[in-house]
């Protein structure tokens, strides 16, 4: 409670609203910046994370970069991250993808709301290892349990999906950052590129979840034969947790 009502200029209002159900909460982060979200404790969670905790340590992180950044955001959700990159990186450009119908309604007024069209273009897409279609548990706008590695019982559709390859091709002449959080598809989407899919990529920054039969040692493997080394990891769990990875050595 009291993290909404210091970090948000709204803060009393979005605890009013979650506490009489309303379907749809607006933070105000600050004159500049609003983000729509689904009242679900699921769907809030990144809007904390990344305008009250800086959870992805941008500045650090993507400083240093050439003004005309250029970052592709998998796993978009409602455009969090997105925004914080773009608002940070005036000349900055970012190619997102989300594949949960539901949640990209979200994202798209959002990325529209704020005045970022014009340097983030967000695609209804999953990032897989293939371009075609997959099978995705769309469960409801933002839920974290959308994805492809969803529980029994959730609402399967069938959505496009494309390749690391062809997502970076969408983003023009070079990736310097790229951002991953999929819950739980990140196997299927870095370890079915090729390590020389990501040969111009200065950073990544990646949320890595327990999925049978795979490790983060196996995704950490495949970006060091990439160039790319972690820098900075926070484990939540052996199997959970954030982890930085950069082409060059980053002061801590």
């Amino acid at each position: 409670m009291r993290q909404t009502l210091v970090d948000f200029d709204n803060g009393t209002a979005v605890l009013t609203a979650i506490a009489r159900h309303k379907p749809e909460l607006v933070f105000e982060v600050d004159d500049d910046l609003t983000v729509i979200c689904p009242n679900v404790a699921g769907a809030r969670v990144p809007v904390y994370e990344v305008f009250a905790e800086d959870a992805y340590r941008l500045d650090w992180f993507t400083g240093d970069l050439p003004a005309d950044v250029s970052a592709v955001d998998i796993g978009g959700h409602i455009g969090c991250f997105s925004m914080a990159f773009a608002r940070l990186h005036p000349q900055g450009r970012v190619q997102t993808f989300e594949a949960s119908p539901t949640t990209y309604g979200f994202l798209s007024r959002n990325i529209t709301g704020n005045g970022f069209a014009e340097r983030v273009t967000v695609n209804n897409t999953a990032v897989s290892s293939k371009v075609g279609t997959l099978q995705f548990a769309d469960n409801a706008g933002g839920s974290g349990l959308n994805g492809i590695t969803a529980p029994a019982g959730s609402t399967v559709i069938e959505i496009p999906c494309t390749t690391v390859a062809a997502a970076f091709a969408q983003a023009g002449d070079r990736v310097d950052v790229v951002k991953i959080d999929t819950e739980g598809a990140e196997y299927d989407i870095v370890l079915g590129s090729e390590p020389a899919d990501w040969a111009g990529v200065q950073r990544v920054v990646m949320e890595y979840h327990p999925v049978d039969g795979h490790s983060w040692e196996e995704l950490e493997e495949f970006f060091a034969k990439a160039g790319l080394t972690v820098v900075r990891q926070e484990p939540l769990t052996p199997r959970l947790g954030t982890v930085w990875l950069s082409r060059t050595a980053l002061p801590l």
